[in-house]
């Protein structure tokens, strides 16, 4: 299948509505173990579509931050209408809130696509794996599962993988197309920025060892944790877009899954375009990957 590239082509709240929704979380996350020396702070507004929440993590015994950015009318809607929502992964050294510092107009494409964008937290390098050595590094099923399921909990949206899609940049895309490929049932649509990394061959560089210890004591546990390696074993996939650019170091991974997906006959949309490992490049390519999930949630 040739790779192909889509694109498709205010701000009033009524804030009152807002706090109530979240005046008894406080007392919810008092009750909750010690978190990782953090507290995260709950029901904070940042925009008038913007909230800083904290979600807690049974499998890690913690409380980790997220933004949630809201479409213009959620507050407005009179017919208490539910949402689909896009969950968008950071990178490696990243956190929760480096969507909205670098995309600031974030909310005008949740209002323009009429959608919920959650910003969860990955930790410095988690990779988004459960880590068979440290307990404490569980991000596989805290996003794919934990996440999810407060944010369907505290927000009017649509809880079912039909109306939910996952993306992220760098390492945030490898984790996305990972976990929507492992959990097809979860994710209807996964996509990824600069994110399609081949592990094995990056085995110091990237610190994975951290998480999965050395490569040579077990290279098949690696392999089960690549995406690459995900791709070539799966049977049900979701739809997946994935871009990189040409002058990315991870170019060449992206390529490959490209041609493993086309070989297997695995409808995909692969985007390569003049760019770097960069925001720069991951602003752009945000808004197209937005988009192709707004089209294809208004199927209905």
């Amino acid at each position: 299948m040739p790779s192909k590239f889509l694109t498709f082509t205010a701000v009033v709240a009524r804030m009152a509505v807002l706090l109530p929704a979240f005046a008894g979380l406080s007392l919810a996350f008092s009750c909750q173990s010690p978190d990782n020396g953090e507290r995260p702070e709950t029901g904070i507004v940042l925009d008038s579509l913007v909230m800083r929440v904290a979600i807690p993590s049974s499998q890690m015994n913690k409380v980790f931050n997220a933004n949630v950015i809201l479409p213009d009318g959620y507050y407005e809607d009179s017919t208490a209408n539910f949402y689909p929502v896009v969950y968008l992964l950071h990178g490696y050294s990243g956190n929760y809130a480096n969507w909205y510092e670098r995309v600031p107009n974030l909310p005008e494409l949740a209002s323009r696509y009429d959608l919920i964008i959650v910003t969860p937290e990955g930790n410095y390098n988690s990779w988004y794996f459960d880590s068979p050595l440290d307990s404490t590094q569980r991000f596989f099923t805290y996003i794919s599962l934990e996440v999810p399921r407060y944010i369907d909990a505290h927000f009017r949206t649509f809880s079912n993988a039909r109306n939910r899609a996952i993306a992220g940049l760098s390492m945030g895309g490898h984790g996305a197309l990972s976990i929507a490929m492992a959990r097809p049932e979860g994710f209807s649509m996964a996509g990824s920025m600069s994110g399609v990394v081949d592990l094995t061959s990056m085995a110091e560089k990237l610190e994975v060892k951290d998480h999965l210890g050395e490569y040579a004591a077990d290279t098949l546990l690696w392999q089960q944790h690549s995406v690459l390696h995900i791709a070539a074993e799966q049977r049900t996939f979701p739809e997946l877009i994935f871009d990189c650019g040409t002058s990315d170091e991870f170019i060449d991974a992206n390529r490959k899954l490209n041609e493993l997906l086309r070989t297997r006959g695995v409808a995909h949309t692969f985007i390569e375009r003049p760019g770097n490992h960069d925001w720069l490049y991951w602003q752009e390519a945000v808004e197209v990957q937005l988009a192709f999930f707004a089209r294809r949630f208004s199927r209905g």
